[in-house]
């Protein structure tokens, strides 16, 4: 099976866009496009992109703006413009390590049946300094131990820390749309697992940006809670479907016992750190 990948950018920021797109070129894996969509951006885009000859880079701009409250959209829009095997979607303002193609093109070697894959991180700062790891994880899990551990064992992960296979996430519908897509990367990787699982790398291949420009750091708090709400159902739907593995059930059933009281200290969450 030839691997190849597709890394979409949805582009507003222009600060750490060229970190970004170095981060790419300089893969030690080298079957891959770039795809940045430029979302009616005030700021510069264009000048830094320009600057790139590699016709492995493709540019688009967007009429007027998806916004923050709509970005789901604007990263089906660019889904809908990736070619290749697989897919990566990361922020204008994260990077790549320069092996995360490399590490999981192996991972795809050693289970070719997966769907979804994903890459331990590194949070950074705006000057690239290390705030924290991400928890190591199994070299493979089921969708349910995601969700679980995710609950439970306070995972962080991002949109960008996940590696999609292309035909399986456009069969879910592309990425889940909620609003200030507050939830959506869960929701994605689990409609995407659902079946096979997920692989997880053991070595670090993606930077997230921790910056005040992040949406994380915006308030938009009654945006966010009807996020969690929504997020809230279709958990409570996936968690009444039928599971066999031993295991899974009992994941699923101290998920149902505790799956409101988390949904509301989450809605805690946003009305506190907006204030």
């Amino acid at each position: 099976m030839t691997i190849s990948f597709s890394i979409i950018i949805p582009a507003y920021k222009s600060r750490f866009l060229k970190a970004c797109i170095d981060s790419v070129i300089v893969q030690t894996y080298s079957d891959w496009e770039l795809i940045i969509v430029n979302d009616a951006s005030p700021e510069d885009i264009d000048t830094i992109v320009n600057a790139y000859q590699d016709p492995r880079i493709r540019y688009y701009k967007n009429k007027s703006n998806y916004g923050a409250k709509h970005l789901v959209s604007q990263w089906n829009h660019c889904l809908s413009l990736a070619s290749k095997k697989f897919v990566l979607c990361i922020g204008d303002d994260d990077m790549l390590d320069i092996h995360c193609l490399e590490i999981y093109s192996q991972l795809i070697e050693r289970y070719p049946e997966i769907d979804i894959l994903h890459g331990q991180t590194d949070i950074i700062d705006e000057n690239d300094r290390l705030l924290c790891h991400t928890n190591p994880r199994p070299v493979w899990e089921s969708a349910m131990s995601m969700l679980y551990h995710r609950t439970f064992s306070h995972r962080k992960q991002f949109i960008g820390d996940f590696c999609f296979r292309r035909d399986a996430l456009l069969q879910n519908g592309g990425f889940y749309y909620l609003p200030y897509a507050w939830g959506s990367d869960d929701i994605s990787a689990l409609q995407v697992a659902e079946t096979k699982g997920i692989s997880n790398t053991q070595e670090v291949v993606f930077y997230y940006r921790d910056n005040d420009a992040s949406i994380t750091h915006h308030s938009h708090v009654i945006g966010k809670i009807h996020a969690i709400i929504l997020e809230f159902f279709w958990k409570y739907r996936f968690l009444h479907k039928p599971f066999s593995n031993k295991q899974d059930n009992e994941y699923c059933s101290q998920l149902k016992r505790n799956l409101l009281i988390h949904t509301i200290k989450k809605c805690y969450y946003v009305i506190r750190n907006a204030y």
